[in-house]
């Protein structure tokens, strides 16, 4: 499994593969050739009976800094080329389809993908890990749905699977605590 020129690196140690998001330079941007490589590893993975585990991470200094503002250039041009609004919002939306598609191919893996993040992981890169199965992260890891400073929809996969995760550590706020302790005491 070899996708060169993508941006993404795999390696496979007996039953453990490693994915790693390797465009360090561009802090792990996903432009169209990493995005659609991302897929296409999480389909031959999920064929690949050896592979029993899947970890993702980014090399350099970032996990990923969200979508390669090329893409996005690339895309409106790509829709622009269209004389008729509709068929504009038709080209569009497929596009979105294929994005998230690549990340739905995490999801439906069937192996445990388990995300390795660190330094930032913004946009895309949130959408990304919403997608794995379990999530890790170093005390200074950043997140952040950037989608909502550019006035644009996370509709790539954070705002249909961001709901149903839950953080085992979630602190709760006192007055909360008090609350069940006390429904706890009167309800026996």
């Amino acid at each position: 499994m070899t996708f060169e020129n993508s941006g993404l690196q795999l390696n496979q140690d007996g039953p453990i593969v490693e994915l790693v998001l390797n465009r360090p330079e561009k802090a792990n941007a996903l432009d169209g050739a990493l995005w659609s490589a991302i897929g296409e590893a999480f389909q031959e993975i999920d064929e690949t009976f050896s592979a029993r585990v899947v970890i993702l991470r980014g090399a350099g200094k970032h996990f990923c800094a969200g979508i390669d503002l090329s893409l996005l250039g690339k895309t409106q041009q790509e829709a622009m080329q269209e004389s008729c609004e509709a068929r504009k919002r038709e080209r569009l939306r497929r596009h979105i389809l294929e994005l998230q598609d690549s990340f739905t191919a995490i999801e439906r893996c069937r192996k445990p993908v388990l995300a390795a993040i660190h330094g930032a992981c913004i946009g895309a890169g949130v959408d990304l890990v919403t997608a794995c199965d379990l999530r890790y992260s170093t005390a200074a890891a950043v997140f952040q749905v950037k989608e909502v400073d550019l006035a644009i929809t996370a509709d790539v996969g954070t705002l249909q699977r961001l709901p149903h995760l839950r953080c085992p550590r979630r602190q709760q706020h006192p007055r909360r605590q008090r609350r069940r302790r006390c429904q706890r005491l009167v309800t026996g």
